[in-house]
């Protein structure tokens, strides 16, 4: 009986010491972020590149950028917040790192590098 009884005391404290939720990321700029760009506008054939970042809330992401609707990159990302800035950083590739931060704009909010550029705006 007792043997029994220490299994199931046991038990009960593994259960209650190991199921503890993961912290809850609420951060806004989780959520799909993308600018579309026409590259040769005086050409019979425009030409467009779509660029789009997905976070998501374990502070990765993934990158694509698309030429006429055609997938040419796809990479993931990482990012962090200190403050208000964001670090997007692209390991394994050459790319820069992007440091932006929010903005809300008559057309929504958007992510805008430090001079000023817009990066991406939130779908």
């Amino acid at each position: 009986m007792k043997r029994y009884l220490f299994f199931i005391s046991a038990g009960v404290l593994l259960c209650t010491t190991n199921c503890s939720a993961p912290e809850e990321n609420n951060d806004p700029v989780l959520g799909v972020w993308a600018i579309e760009a026409t590259i040769s506008p005086e050409s019979a054939s425009k030409q467009t590149e779509r660029q789009e970042w997905i976070f998501n809330d374990a502070f990765l992401g993934r990158y694509h950028t698309f030429q006429n609707k055609n997938l040419e990159i796809i990479t993931d990302f990482g990012w962090k917040r200190e403050n208000e800035i964001y670090t997007i950083t692209y390991p394994g590739t050459n790319f820069p790192d992007d440091i932006v931060t929010l903005q809300d704009t008559p057309e929504g909010v958007i992510l805008e590098d430090i001079n000023g550029v817009t990066l991406a705006i939130k779908e």
